[in-house]
């Protein structure tokens, strides 16, 4: 990577002055690095929000900036407190979150914080000290035992603290447990198709395989235990060895929820295929049909059917009604998990440190929010209520008005933050989309962003089907009249642009 160099000296004085010139120096590059990072792709930050970013600063920096919008709508993200959406983050939460980082607050301005707000504050700080320093590898023991409980409640069955490990969001723990499970280069994990990109970008990174199964979007994006079946046969065929399967419920980008039918199915797969059950529960809370799609955790089943399948479940603060996705706090929960196991997971997690403490500061705010006759529980859930029934009405408006447009198609989704529409394209925009090099949704999300500044993520960032194209958007957004009418006014010029 790095050449020799030739040392030359020239008299100054008394003392001698070194140069050091460059001797076929070519400094560092593409094909010096590691080869497999070089397939990775992550669809929800790529192309589009990147032209997205280009036009904001834009927007920000130039008045005559000539674009036909005046804002950008970051619809490509489930980033609820992000400029733009402006879900509002829970006070509860920020108010202890305040507390741990100035104590001196607690005496400062007693009056601006409820008493259980400060007996937390004070709670947690006996526990952790200041957060300005490491805690335990796997997270403060004590949120640890508050996550167990949290899980014991919810679902009836006991949960150890000394499994449940706090992460630096979600997404770290799915990484971990992804480049664990990797064992050589035939090892495939099933994936749903469509899937978030995590999962792809991340077996890209460690040389791993994606083993594909669809979800059967004409009954709501269901998963189908028999279309898992296949994958696996096929994957075995060709020399793969499975080594777990990947459930996203509720799902992402889909917003589908398993019942809990479908869900014993799965279990039952994973011990006949003896494959760890990896399960990204982190879209529980956020449920917009609760009466006909309740969400079941897949650790209650495993513990109802009295299966030995391996289980590792994931959560975050980051989604829900917290939102708190720039804390990166989420904790992972093992079932079923032999503890030499564990072991090598506590391991691999000290590598790291710690993960963030004002992230674990914020799980134990999610897993322990007020209860009834805490000073904070009237405006918690007076805040909570609004969230949930502004996500529900955003998802229901946004789906009927897709819905009605000409060439779309979209199921309206019980739980999630995403709505993905299937969009039916002109053979001449098809043609169009060869030409440029683009693939046709990927070509019309673009259009999308030039004519009316929202940003989407197209569908073949998250995978589908053969022939058919989607886009993925967010039910953040707030406006959702002007916001759907833009994307109506899009798509009819665009179908009319292309002869549909």
């Amino acid at each position: 990577m790095f050449r020799s160099v030739s040392k030359f000296s020239v008299p100054r004085g008394s003392a001698k002055v070194f140069f050091f010139r460059p001797f076929n120096m070519r400094g560092l590059t593409v094909d010096a690095l590691n080869p497999a990072i070089l397939n990775v792709q992550y669809a929800v930050r790529g192309e589009l929000a990147i032209k997205a970013e280009e036009y904001r600063v834009q927007l920000k920096t130039n008045t005559a900036h000539g674009l036909p919008f005046n804002k950008i709508i970051s619809s490509n993200i489930g980033n609820p407190q992000q400029t733009g959406l402006d879900q509002p983050p829970i006070t509860f939460n920020r108010q202890v979150a305040a507390l741990m980082e100035w104590p001196a607050l607690a005496e400062l301005a007693r009056d601006a914080f409820p008493e259980d707000v400060i007996a937390r504050a004070k709670e947690l700080q006996s526990e952790i000290g200041t957060i300005g320093a490491y805690s335990h590898s796997q997270g403060v023991p004590f949120i640890r035992k508050n996550v167990a409980r949290f899980i014991e409640e919810r679902d009836g069955y006991p949960s150890n603290p000394n499994h449940v490990f706090l992460t630096a969001g979600a997404s770290a723990g799915v990484t971990l447990l992804l480049t664990m499970l990797i064992s050589n280069p035939k090892s495939g994990i099933l994936i749903p198709i469509p899937q978030y990109p995590l999962y792809t970008a991340t077996l890209a990174a460690h040389s791993g395989l994606g083993i594909p199964y669809h979800l059967d979007e004409e009954a709501d994006w269901a998963t189908s235990a028999p279309e898992i079946e296949a994958a696996i046969a096929k994957a075995v065929a060709e020399g793969i060895e499975p080594k777990a399967l990947v459930v996203i419920n509720p799902g992402n980008p889909t917003g589908a929820v398993l019942d809990e039918a479908t869900m014993e199915q799965l279990v039952h797969l994973c011990a006949q295929h003896n494959l760890v059950l990896l399960a990204d529960e982190v879209y529980q809370s956020n449920l917009h049909a609760r009466a006909t799609h309740p969400f079941t955790s897949f650790k209650k089943v495993v513990r109802a059917l009295g299966s030995a399948v391996p289980l590792v479940s994931f959560h975050s603060i980051s989604k829900g009604v917290t939102g708190e996705c720039g804390r990166r706090g989420g904790y992972f929960e093992c079932a079923n998990i032999d503890e030499d196991i564990i072991a090598l997971v506590y391991k691999m997690v000290s590598v790291g440190l710690c993960p963030p403490l004002a992230g674990q500061v914020g799980v134990d705010c999610m897993v322990r929010s007020p209860r009834p006759g805490d000073a904070s529980y009237a405006l918690w859930k007076t805040e909570t209520d609004a969230t949930h029934a502004a996500l529900e009405q955003r998802t229901k408006t946004m789906a009927a008005r897709l819905n009605a447009l000409p060439g779309v198609s979209c199921v309206d989704s019980p739980g999630a933050l995403y709505l993905f529409p299937r969009i039916r394209l002109p053979t001449a925009a098809i043609e169009a989309a060869r030409k440029a090099g683009k693939e046709p949704d990927t070509f019309y999300a673009l259009e999308l962003l030039d004519d009316t500044g929202i940003c989407v993520v197209s569908g073949s960032g998250f995978g589908q089907k053969e022939g058919q194209y989607h886009y993925r958007l967010t039910c953040l957004c707030p406006g959702v009249e002007e916001y759907v009418g833009a994307l109506e006014r899009f798509h009819r010029k665009f179908m009319e642009r292309y002869g549909a």
